[in-house]
Parts: C-alpha cells; structure tokens; sequence
C-alpha cells in the first residue's frame, strides 16, 4: 500500500493538480458552518505554495448531479480558504475549458486556484475519459489528499492520474494509508473490532474480512437487535432486518468456530419513541418487551466493552452504540469513546457517525487517528481495493 508522497517531489514554479475535500456543509445563506475540511487539508496546502508551487485546487460539493446549481457553489468555500491562507485564492467560473486553462497557465509561483465544483459536469462521477483528460491538462503534478472520496473512481480520484505524472498522495491520504494499512498488516494484538451503526448489511464486509484477523469484536448499536433475534430474543420494536436473519447466524456461526470473541449487548436503553423527551428504562437483553425500541447499549454492557478494549493493543471503531444525537440516548456512544481515548491501544476511528461522535464527546485529539472518510474507511476495512489509492504512483 506505500504510495509516494509529497514528501517525494519537487513543487518549485510546477502546476500542481491537487484534489481535495472541501465538501463542507453550508447553512440556507451559503455561509459554511464547519471548515474542520478545510483546514485539514491546509498542511498540504501550504506545503505545495512554501515549496514555489503554482497550486490548482480541485473538490466537489454535495450532489449536483452533472447540472450547476447555485447553492453548491464552492465560492464561499474560496473566500474562507483565502483568509485562512492571508493570500487571495483565485476562483474560476468552471473547472475546464480555455479560460481555466488560460488562468491556470498564467499562475506565478505560490499562487492558488480553486476550481468550481467538480459535479456541476456528469464527467466527473462517470471517471469520462474527455473529461478527466480536460483536467489533466490544468497540472503538471498531480496530488489526492481527498481519502473520503478515495473509493470512488471519478474522473477527478482516478481517470486524471492517466493524464498527468507523478501522482502522489498528500499529508492526509499518506496519514489513512499508514493507519489503516497497518491495522490491517500487522495491528499489535490483542486486536479489538468496534462495530454498531443501524444495520448489519453496512458492516458485513467488515466482520467477514476480519474474523480471522481480530481477537474481539464488540457490536453495539441497531445492528446488534439483529443478531440478538437470530439468537432467540424478543426486540420489541427495535431495528430489524429481517432478511439479513440467516446471514447473521451464519456470522455467528462462523466467529464461534474461528474462536473469534463476539459480543453482544448484555443490558440496553428501551424507549417508547425515538425522540427526545420519551421515556426510557434500562433493561437486560432478555427483559425486553414488545414495543420496547432499543436506543443504546447499557452500562453492564460498556463495563463487558471496557474491559476488552483496555486489554487491547489495537481497536478499530466504526458506527455509534445507540442514537446518539438524542443526548438521552447518547451515553453507550460517548462512555465507549471516552474508554478508548483512555485506553492506551493504537485507536482508529471510522468517519462519519463515528468521528462525529468522538468529536462532540471532545477526544478526537485522543484518538491514534480519526479517519476522514466514512464509505473510504468502511471500504479498507473490508479489504477493498480503492480506485483513488490504486491510482497513485507506487512508494
């Protein structure tokens, strides 16, 4: 999985191509209001412009589906980077055509481009060839620090590397390559699997691929009802998919004879109602009753929990144990993180769900690494091949 880096290659007076992900959410005025991407990107940024680099910044925002809609704009997005670089960041109408090529060819050393979203053409979802040679005509180098798209191949992750050399890997990607890649290469053992989230068909991969690679896996969340029904237990009215039954006590079948740990909630939070305010009660897995939704993993449960992860040299953690953006419903959530900051093992942190939950319980500076991309961090875990990865020059 080495790949080159940036650490490899010399910016001085080259165009350098570097995809991104500033796919920030905006409010209904278009002002941003989280530029936690932004600035993770900076460190790359300001290693290309330090280095006399004449920087073109590529991303998409949100999903336009091929047509230019207004409210996706990455302009705000411009003007932010602009003053968290003190520097103007020239924004062009488009990403192709001759007067972006006519800009990008004009660029003096130390001088920065960001171009309009990528997604306002279908080229760029579809990896066109036309298209992604369009944009391989704007650089001289190419450079993806943009690992939450990294499982997808767009023109922009992978059909360009095709159009320009080198194409290597900026601070971030370099960062989830070496994480991920030696959690699954050679993680210190014991080596510990968070799971949760709402259903099981989001993690099959994952359980699969690492049955034979992990000590424990510890399942929280909607996920966990499933396999407790295929075990004989009433759920009430809590998540269920039911055609992934069969599915479930095969995987509990086959974690029993690989001598794979797999455990489930021993007590949950019933509610009546998944909104704030509702009633609840703490309950043992076997006490659940009809109509009763399970919201989050109990207390004897994280005490199961905490034991195996303190224990550990390496856990990876991707889905939430329960509702938690109902701070009712938050505690199995927020007390796991909290036990895996403390925990001392080399963490991982899947995005999405997961990084959100870490970051509002105040411990991402805790954790080994956070990753940057939910599907992409999903998709390594489950031993996948990721196009945007694939892509780039060998190390």
């Amino acid at each position: 999985m080495k790949k080159k880096s940036i650490e490899d290659i010399e910016f001085k007076s080259k165009r350098v191509f570097m995809r991104v992900d500033f796919n920030v959410p905006l409010d209904e005025t278009g002002n941003i209001r989280d530029d936690t991407r932004i600035r993770a990107a900076l460190p790359t940024v300001r290693k290309v412009l330090d280095s006399g680099g004449r920087l073109i910044l590529a991303s998409h925002l949100g999903r336009p589906k091929g047509k230019r809609v207004e409210s996706m704009t990455l302009r705000p997005v411009a003007d932010a980077l602009g003053d968290l670089l003190g520097q103007k960041v020239r924004f062009p109408a488009d990403c192709i055509g001759s007067m972006v090529e006519e800009l990008t060819g004009s660029l003096a050393d130390g001088d920065v481009v960001l171009l309009e979203n990528l997604r306002f053409h279908e080229g760029e979802t579809r990896n066109d060839p036309v298209f992604a040679e369009q944009l391989g005509r704007l650089g001289e180098i190419y450079v993806n620090d943009a690992f939450g798209t990294a499982h997808r191949a767009h023109a922009s992750t992978h059909g360009i590397t095709s159009f320009i050399s080198p194409c290597v890997a900026g601070y971030l990607m370099s960062r989830e390559i070496e994480f991920l890649g030696r959690v699954l290469a050679e993680p210190e053992k014991p080596f510990v699997a968070i799971l949760g989230g709402a259903k099981i068909s989001g993690k099959i991969d994952v359980i699969e691929n690492l049955i034979e690679k992990v000590d424990s896996f510890l399942i929280g969340g909607g996920m966990a009802f499933t396999f407790l029904k295929a075990q004989g237990f009433e759920i009430g009215d809590s998540i269920l998919e039911s055609n992934k039954l069969a599915m479930a006590t095969d995987i509990l079948a086959r974690v029993e004879e690989a001598g794979t740990r797999f455990i489930l909630p021993v007590d949950v939070r019933v509610s009546n109602s998944i909104e704030s305010g509702s009633k609840t009660r703490m309950c043992k897995v076997e006490e659940i009753e009809p109509g009763d939704i399970g919201v989050d993993i109990g207390p004897q449960t994280l005490g199961i929990f905490e034991r195996e992860i303190k224990k550990a040299g390496t856990v990876v953690w991707n889905g939430p144990m329960g509702v938690f953006e109902i701070p009712e419903f938050a505690a199995g959530t927020f007390e796991t993180a909290r036990i895996l900051s403390e925990s001392g093992a080399a963490s991982i942190v899947g995005g999405g769900d997961s990084a959100a939950a870490v970051a509002a319980a105040g411990l991402t500076g805790k954790i080994s690494h956070v990753s940057t991309g939910g599907g992409a961090s999903l998709e390594f875990l489950e031993g996948k091949r990721l196009p945007g990865i694939e892509a780039l020059d060998p190390g």
